[in-house]
């Protein structure tokens, strides 16, 4: 619910911190600054000459939403939740999407509160009722966040923008960033027989470079499954990531049909652990990521 993490929440003018009402509708900061909490249970921090436009819109919301309830990519939710253990306190997901991998860690942790962060209204509409213990607030990736300096134990980012700047920021000293990404086998198959975007082969070493020095490696695994898909499926992972801006329904429905049901595909991902580093810092502590119009991987 969003009262459990009122208290890490700050004005998107001001960054003051928010105070939750009585009655859990309304956001106020010692300035004025009011935000309602919609009817849906999650509240926009957006700052007014935000721009929504990289959001994923409701159809892609819709594809996630029974892709991932159809449990295809529990692996990658077993894997951060086994990742997670030992967190405790505020475990904020950075892209959060529906809000699926974070009510996995959550499940995982015993004391552990979310923050369903998301430029997407549709998909928070999903993320507010994911966890008893996770609230959802509408933010950009790109801007500073609304949350208080060294409020995170955690962070999760799942084929999600990769802001290092404000992950340092917001994560207490010593915590830590678990960050998944594709590799260059993820969906391979469908890349192959539907002309999908590959992922770059450099993509590994983009993202180090890109979150140093503001975030340390401490380690990193790989999963790799099989997955057994309908035609339905393989077009609801295909709607539900960047794949979705670049692929005509037409086309993509006739290659569908043209493939075996069910058609075979490869899972695969690389889970990173990422520790908060201060050696560094300092010297850059107003440079901002430039990765803003670059589209998450949305796996």
């Amino acid at each position: 619910m969003l009262r459990d993490i009122a208290r890490y929440l700050t004005c998107p003018h001001c960054a003051h911190g928010l105070a939750l009402d009585a009655a859990g509708r309304t956001l106020r900061c010692p300035e004025g600054h009011a935000f309602d909490v919609a009817k849906q249970g999650y509240v926009s921090l957006l700052p007014g000459d935000a721009h929504t436009g990289t959001g994923d819109t409701a159809e892609m919301v819709a594809a996630r939403a029974d892709f991932l309830a159809a449990g295809h990519y529990a692996p990658i939710a077993a894997a951060l939740a086994s990742a997670a253990a030992g967190s405790q306190g505020l475990v904020v997901d950075l892209g959060a999407g529906t809000g699926y991998y974070l009510a996995r860690v959550l499940d995982a942790l015993e004391n552990g509160v979310g923050a369903a962060l998301d430029i997407s209204k549709f998909a928070l509409r999903r993320a507010a009722k994911a966890h008893p213990r996770a609230g959802a607030v509408v933010c950009d990736a790109w801007r500073p966040l609304p949350l208080a300096d060294g409020c995170a134990d955690l962070v999760l980012n799942v084929f999600a923008p990769r802001n290092g700047p404000e992950i340092h920021r917001v994560l207490r000293p010593g915590g830590r960033l678990l960050l998944v990404s594709p590799t260059t086998r993820h969906l391979r198959e469908l890349v192959d027989e539907l002309g999908l975007l590959a992922v770059d082969e450099e993509k590994d070493r983009r993202i180090e470079q890109k979150l140093s020095p503001w975030l340390t490696p401490v380690g990193r695994e790989e999963v790799e499954f099989e997955l057994r898909l309908t035609h339905r499926d393989a077009a609801a992972v295909v709607g539900m990531g960047p794949n979705a801006w670049h692929t005509e329904p037409g086309r993509l429905a006739a290659a569908l049909a043209a493939l075996p049901e069910p058609v075979t595909v490869t899972g695969s991902v690389r889970v990173a652990v990422y520790q908060r580093s201060d050696e560094g810092s300092d010297e850059r502590a107003d440079e901002r990521a430039d990765e803003g119009s670059a589209a998450p991987d949305r796996g």
